[in-house]
C-alpha cells in the first residue's frame, strides 16, 4: 500500500443533499421546509434563546451578587514550590515559572522569537513552607514574610514594576 492506492474507508464520505432540483429528488419545492412561516423564509429562523416572544430564561433567572469588573487575578506559589521545583543559586522569573507550569502562561511565536503571555494579571509569592536555597526571585509581588524568607536564605526578592 502507498500513497497512490489510499482510499477512504465506506461510509466516511457522504454526499451532500441537493435540494430544490425537482419532485423526484424527493427534496423539491419546498426543500424539506414545509408549508409557510418564518422556518421556510431565506434567512428565515430566530436567534438562539429567542423564545417565541416569551421572556427568554436568560433574562428570567435572578442575577445574584457583584461582579467586580476591576479586580486583578493574581496565580500564587509558595517558598516551598520554589523549595521543591528549583536548584540552588536559581534565578526565577516569569519565564522559567511559565516553562515549568507553575503559573498559567503561554508562549507566542514571534518574528522575534519567543513572547511570553500571561493568562493572569501577576504572580505574588507567599510563604508557606520552609526555604533553605539561595534563590534570586523576579515576580510582581511578595508576601512581607515570603521577601524575609526569600533574604533570609541568601537570595534576593525583586519586584516587577
Amino acid at each position: 500500500m502507498d500513497l497512490s492506492n489510499l482510499k477512504a474507508p465506506q461510509g466516511a464520505t457522504k454526499a451532500r443533499k441537493r435540494v430544490g432540483r425537482g419532485p423526484g429528488s424527493t427534496w423539491g419545492k419546498t426543500c424539506g421546509k414545509g408549508q409557510k412561516g418564518q422556518k421556510s423564509r431565506s434567512g428565515g429562523g430566530v436567534r438562539p434563546g429567542f423564545e417565541g416572544g416569551q421572556m427568554p430564561l436568560h433574562r428570567r433567572v435572578p442575577k445574584r451578587g457583584f461582579v467586580n469588573i476591576f479586580s486583578k487575578k493574581i496565580a500564587t506559589l509558595n517558598v516551598q514550590d520554589l523549595e521543591k521545583f528549583f536548584e540552588d543559586g536559581a534565578t526565577i522569573n516569569l519565564e522559567v515559572l511559565a516553562e515549568r507550569g507553575l503559573i498559567p502562561a503561554s508562549f507566542k511565536e514571534t518574528e522575534d522569537g519567543r513572547k511570553l503571555v500571561l493568562k493572569v494579571d501577576g504572580v505574588k509569592i507567599l510563604a508557606k513552607g520552609e526555604l533553605t536555597k539561595k534563590f534570586t526571585v523576579q515576580v510582581h509581588q511578595f508576601s512581607k514574610s515570603a521577601a524575609e524568607k526569600i533574604n533570609a536564605a541568601g537570595g534576593s526578592a525583586e519586584v516587577l514594576g
